[in-house]
């Protein structure tokens, strides 16, 4: 469910883009890390919807689990993709769709800085997850660190790779999100065989 509510506003984002509901380009030099022009994304990254985004998944939770405390958790981890967008974007994320105003304060705009800005809390994440598996005597096993692997491969190609093809192109590879949650819940419910 973290996994699921840290990506949420990014799963949903290749689903408008595919049903032509908002819009990016294709625009190399945009900013030093990424070759898209997020010029129109006001369902999935308006700081308002993303509000309501996390009410969603957050309310969701609460209904299922009956845990509020979760659930309050969720709500401020899906709010929180977009406070992380707002310091890495240029100024393109509104506040409220179709009004206004936008906000970013271009960390995409400096390689370096943005590698270590991303990757301090990716290695914080992944210590703070070894040691709670271990804590529960459940290890993380090869599972894990293969999707830590993968993750750091798809982050390092999207910073150095070639622009995307097409718009299209971007919403269908952006669907993929999808088999990284189910992967994050398959570890979350396995235990390594060299330790049960």
């Amino acid at each position: 469910m973290l996994v699921l509510s840290a990506q949420f506003l990014d799963l949903l984002w290749p689903v408008f883009l595919l049903l032509d509901v908002e819009h990016v380009r294709i625009d190399p030099g945009n900013t030093a890390v990424t070759p898209l022009d997020f010029y129109d994304y006001p369902l999935s990254h308006s700081l308002l919807t993303a509000v309501g985004w996390a009410a969603v998944v957050g309310g969701s939770y609460y209904l299922f689990r009956r845990s509020a405390r979760n659930a309050v958790v969720l709500y401020a981890v899906v709010l929180s993709h977009w406070i992380l967008d707002a310091v890495t974007h240029r100024p393109d994320l509104p506040l409220i769709p179709a009004i206004g105003p936008m906000v970013g304060l271009g960390l995409w705009h400096s390689v370096v800085w943005t590698i270590l800005v991303e990757l301090a809390p990716f290695v914080f994440g992944i210590m703070i997850f070894v040691r709670h598996r271990n804590v529960q005597g459940k290890g993380t096993g090869f599972g894990f660190w293969a999707y830590a692997c993968f993750l750091t491969a798809v982050w390092i190609a999207n910073i150095i790779g070639p622009p995307p093809s097409t718009e299209n192109a971007i919403g269908a590879v952006g669907l993929s999100i999808w088999i990284l949650v189910g992967w994050a819940y398959w570890i979350d419910c396995t235990t390594p065989k060299e330790e049960s």
